[in-house]
């Protein structure tokens, strides 16, 4: 019996034996994606090696999960820490977060979203008005004697301001008296039913274009609310209009008043320099000279459409906080020292002169940025500007022009420095760059902007035949000689961390 039993198990055997012979490849017939892993040639080794791999990566693709689990739950919980150096890790205008932001431990959302109020007719106006503490009485100088300019004598837009008149001009005092253009006879002239116009003006929308490089986009998302209490006021020199009226149909109302959509044109007559980009800064920086009555201004360049209901860009940006002004930070850039340099090699204005112009801020004690100062960044995103018309806001914003007047035009270089010279005095509100690319959507220019002196890469270009690219009604502290030896300047090194810087 014992013998039969083995038999029959051995003729079992061997049978499996013979199908496994005949058939050694079978798997590899339906073309199974682990076939290979079952061939005869596979060793025993190798056999274990593939098993402990598979087990690793399923091993490290749980660990990696179980970090990002633990990061997100850490975040949620430093947020809401009472440490103080945990919850600093969430507040973006804390140097915690900014010194990660320098390291690149920081995302950096191109958008986020604002935190605005719900519903604009809920917003609760302040009344009255920030009361004046440091300067309580501005005015301006009107009237100068006329520049020479070759055999003809100018009247300037932004006076001659003298390099004694400019030191004078960043002591604070509670009556002052500065440059601030719109001197007698200088240009950007508005029509007479412009001026009446905009007296009725407390809160402002305003924007510019000039030479003819924009059409007017109508903001969105406006309530009804805002469209009754804010003028919305575009600035046009005579070339723009120009152009609007062959690309945009222009209505009049019963007093002649031009209106393309909710904008109300406003046109400038008598350009008051050569350079369009430097004429442009006139609506953008001294907003309070040309619309006096407002108490509230909201500037936005030409080339965006506003998407967001200003009276909630108000409450947000400005009362919410008690701020009176605000502007965002730059995305790339927090020295003057790192935008100078894009600006030479974007070619937006000639380099010689703006290593002059950032030699003479860098020779009157203008340090690049770093963490030890008491502001975000030195340099800001100048598109779009939220205030209230203070006499400090109004002061601040007459230094800041007569720097872009007496150098060159690009007013990002400036703004810092006079923050700089006004030792903290000047308080303002730098909101995250996230924010400020949520407020607008951005078109294109209509064609690209150049002119020969942007292209200039030595003084010597400005000789002879060269000289007619000087500017003749402004600029003329590139020009001016300074009082003090800037030989031995060097401007501090730039290390470019950016491809868009």
């Amino acid at each position: 019996m014992d013998n039969e039993l083995q038999r029959s198990v051995s003729f079992r055997l061997s049978r499996r034996g013979d199908r496994n012979n005949q058939r050694p490849f079978a798997k590899d017939d339906g073309g199974g994606l682990f076939s290979s892993m079952r061939l005869p040639q596979d060793n025993p080794m190798k056999i274990v090696w593939k098993q402990g791999f598979i087990r690793l990566v399923l091993v490290a693709g749980i660990l990696w999960m179980l970090l990002i689990l633990i990061v997100l739950l850490f975040h949620v919980w430093s947020c809401q820490s009472s440490f103080s150096f945990f919850s600093a890790i969430c507040n973006k205008e804390g140097k915690v977060f900014i010194a990660m932001d320098l390291l690149g431990f920081a995302p950096k959302a191109h958008r986020c979203p604002i935190p605005v109020a719900a519903d604009p007719d809920k917003i609760v106006i302040p009344e009255g008005r920030t009361p004046d503490v440091i300067v309580k009485d501005l005015t301006y100088i009107e009237e100068e004697d006329l520049v020479k300019n070759g055999s003809q004598y100018l009247p300037l837009f932004g006076g001659n301001q003298s390099w004694l008149q400019r030191e004078e001009s960043f002591k604070l005092k509670p009556s002052m008296k500065v440059h601030c253009g719109f001197l007698q006879n200088g240009g950007a002239d508005m029509n007479p039913l412009d001026i009446e116009y905009v007296k009725k003006c407390r809160f402002v929308v305003a924007s510019g274009i000039f030479d003819g490089y924009d059409v007017p986009h109508q903001p969105s998302n406006i309530s009804i609310r805002s469209k009754k209490l804010f003028c919305f006021l575009m600035v046009v020199d005579e070339v723009s209009l120009k152009f609007i009226k062959k690309n945009v149909t222009i209505r009049k109302d019963n007093d002649k008043g031009m209106w393309v959509g909710i904008w109300r044109l406003i046109p400038l007559k008598h350009p008051p320099y050569d350079e369009p980009r430097r004429n442009g800064k006139v609506p953008k920086i001294l907003t309070h000279r040309l619309f006096p009555q407002a108490q509230y201004s909201i500037w936005i360049d030409g080339k965006m459409e506003l998407i967001v209901d200003p009276l909630l860009i108000l409450e947000r940006f400005l009362w919410r906080d008690k701020n009176t002004y605000a502007i965002a930070q730059h995305k790339h850039h927090r020295s003057i020292y790192e935008e100078a340099d894009a600006n030479k090699r974007r070619k937006r204005y000639a380099r010689p002169l703006i290593d002059l112009h950032m030699k003479i801020y860098y020779y009157e004690g203008m340090k690049p940025w770093s963490l030890k100062k008491n502001t975000k960044s030195d340099v800001p995103e100048g598109a779009i500007i939220i205030r209230e018309h203070t006499a400090l806001n109004n002061l601040f914003n007459c230094l800041w022009f007569n720097e872009v007047n007496l150098f060159t035009p690009r007013d990002q270089l400036s703004f810092g420095y006079v923050v700089y010279r006004l030792r903290g005095l000047f308080k303002f509100f730098m909101f995250p760059n996230c924010e400020y690319n949520s407020l607008f959507v951005l078109h294109p220019h209509t064609r690209e902007h150049s002119s020969k002196v942007e292209w200039v890469k030595s003084l010597s270009e400005f000789k002879g035949t060269g000289s007619s690219m000087k500017e003749s009604r402004g600029g003329f502290g590139l020009w001016t000689p300074y009082p003090k030896n800037l030989d031995s300047v060097f401007l501090p090194s730039v290390v470019r961390t950016t491809k868009a810087g």
